[in-house]
């Protein structure tokens, strides 16, 4: 059998968490999900938005992905 140009998809079944947060954040995670509607005209949860901008804030952080590329002693 050949090999496809696609690998194999990975794993995308959502896995749940629950975390609990500071009364600050909290309110900071609703005036941004305001800012969100009032820039993109389309209302988003919290919740809804937390997984992107954890991403979000993953793919920028180079340290991280400087550890996450190179080899661990």
């Amino acid at each position: 059998m050949g090999t496809l140009r696609l690998g194999k998809l990975p794993d995308r079944i959502p896995v749940k968490l629950t975390i609990s947060v500071s009364p600050e954040l909290k309110r900071s995670l609703e005036e941004y999900a305001a800012a969100y509607e009032s820039t993109y005209g389309q209302t988003e949860s919290v919740p809804d938005l937390i997984p992107y901008m954890l991403q979000a804030f993953l793919d920028t952080d180079r340290e991280f992905a400087r550890r996450r590329t190179s080899p661990h002693p």
